[in-house]
C-alpha cells in the first residue's frame, strides 16, 4: 500500500517510521522545507551545541527512549545535571517550586513530572530527527508543499505546489493545525478549520556564549523565570542543565524573549549583564525566530479534535499528528505520529480484508 505522510518535523518523521516496520507499505514523506524537524533545530557552533526549538523532555516519557532504541541512538541519551529554577522578581534570584515555575514556563505537566528532570541527547535534539531521516532514506522529499487534497475513489490525489502530484492509499497529515484545517475543510470534514483557530505562540529564543570568568555571579540550578516579564520571559543555563553543551572554561545561556523589533540580542545581553553580573560582551549570539511556536489549544480542545477524527473515518485512510492536536512537547508529538500510522496501517489492513 502506498502511505503519504505530509510533513517532516518529528510526528511526521515518527508516523512514517511507524509505517515503514511493515514492508507492505510504500511510505513517501513530503516537506515544504528543505531540511527536516521543523520546529526542532540544533546548530553546533564553535563547539557549543545550540537549540533553536526544544532542548529536552521530561526524563518520565517513554517515547523518544523507546524510538531511541530502536534507531540505535539509546546510548546518545543524557539526563539533567543541574537541577531547579529560581525566580527573578526585580531585585534577586530567588528559590521557586518546580511546580510554579513549570506553569510559568508553559510546560503541560504536573510537579512530580517536572521534578524528575529533563533528558536530552549527546548532539542535542536534532539528533533523533536526523536518525530517523536516515533510516527512512529516500522516502523523504524536501521542497514539496502540498497545495490541495482530493479524495478519489478510495484513494487520494495529492497535489504539490508547481504543477506535481502524488497518489495514496492513505495519508497522515503532520502539519501544524491551521494547515491541516484548511486541507481538511476543502475534503469535506465538517469543523475541519475550527482547527485552524488552535493559536501558535510567537517567540523568539536567543543563546549567548561567554567565557565563564564573565559571568560573575554563581549560576545555581537550571536556570530562572522572570516574574514580570516585559522583554525576557527566562533563561536557562544551557551549559549547565545538560553536559556538553559548551567547551570547558565557557557558559552558553538561552534566553526566551517575547516578539520584538529591536535586537533580541541585544536586549538578552543587557538584562541578562544586570542578573548575572556579567563583565563585557558575548563570544557570540545566535537569535531563532519563531512567529508561530507552541500551540495553545482553546477550551474543549480535545473533543473538537476527537469529533474531527471521527469524522475522518468516513474518507479514505487520512490521520492528523502533531503538536496542534495531542500536546505540544517532543514526547508527545513523537506519540501523536506513531498512533497516526497505526491508524493508516490498521485501516488499510481492514479495507484489503473487506475487499
Amino acid at each position: 500500500m502506498r502511505v503519504v505522510v505530509v510533513g517532516a518535523g518529528i510526528a511526521g518523521l515518527a508516523a512514517a517510521w511507524e509505517l515503514s516496520q511493515d514492508g507492505d507499505n510504500d511510505v513517501t514523506v513530503l516537506e515544504s522545507e528543505r531540511r527536516a524537524g521543523g520546529v526542532i533545530v540544533t546548530e553546533q557552533v564553535q563547539g557549543f551545541i545550540v537549540e533553536g526549538g526544544a532542548d529536552g523532555f521530561l526524563a518520565g516519557e517513554p517515547e523518544l527512549p523507546a524510538l531511541a532504541e530502536q534507531l540505535g541512538i539509546g546510548d546518545r541519551l543524557v539526563s539533567q545535571q543541574a537541577r531547579g529554577t529560581a525566580l527573578w522578581n526585580g531585585k534577586e534570584l530567588a528559590p521557586l517550586d518546580e511546580g510554579r515555575a513549570a506553569a510559568l514556563l508553559g510546560i503541560d505537566a504536573t510537579k512530580a513530572e517536572v521534578s524528575a528532570g529533563f533528558r536530552s541527547f549527546t548532539g542535542g535534539m536534532a539528533e533523533p530527527v536526523a536518525a530517523l531521516a536516515q533510516r527512512l532514506g529516500g522516502a523523504v522529499r524536501f521542497g514539496q508543499g502540498v497545495a490541495g487534497l482530493v479524495p478519489e475513489g478510495e484513494r487520494w490525489r495529492i497535489a504539490i505546489t508547481g504543477g506535481s502530484a502524488h497518489d495514496a492509499d492513505g495519508v497522515v497529515l503532520a502539519l501544524p493545525a491551521y494547515t491541516a484545517g484548511r486541507l481538511l475543510e476543502s475534503v469535506g470534514v465538517a469543523h475541519g478549520r475550527a482547527l485552524a483557530q488552535v493559536v501558535y505562540v510567537p517567540s523568539i529564543t536567543v543563546s549567548l556564549a561567554y567565557r565563564d570568568t564573565q559571568i560573575t555571579r554563581p549560576l545555581e540550578g537550571a536556570g530562572f523565570v522572570v516574574e514580570s516579564p516585559e522583554q525576557i520571559r527566562a533563561c536557562t543555563y544551557a551549559s549547565s542543565k545538560f553536559p556538553g553543551r559548551a567547551p570547558a572554561g565557557h557558559v552558553l545561556l538561552r534566553v526566551y524573549l517575547a516578539p520584538t523589533d529591536e535586537d533580541p540580542a541585544r536586549i538578552a545581553h543587557a538584562q541578562l549583564a544586570s542578573i548575572l553580573g556579567i563583565r563585557g560582551e558575548p563570544l557570540w549570539s545566535r537569535a531563532f525566530y519563531w512567529n508561530r511556536g507552541l500551540p495553545r489549544y482553546r477550551p474543549r480542545h480535545r473533543d473538537h479534535v476527537a469529533d474531527v477524527r471521527r469524522r475522518l473515518a468516513r474518507l479514505p485512510p487520512l490521520a492528523i499528528a502533531g503538536a496542534g492536536y495531542d500536546g505540544a512537547g517532543v514526547s508527545a508529538c513523537v506519540r501523536s505520529g506513531r498512533e497516526a500510522g497505526r491508524s493508516i496501517a490498521t485501516s488499510l489492513i481492514a479495507r484489503a480484508m473487506a475487499r
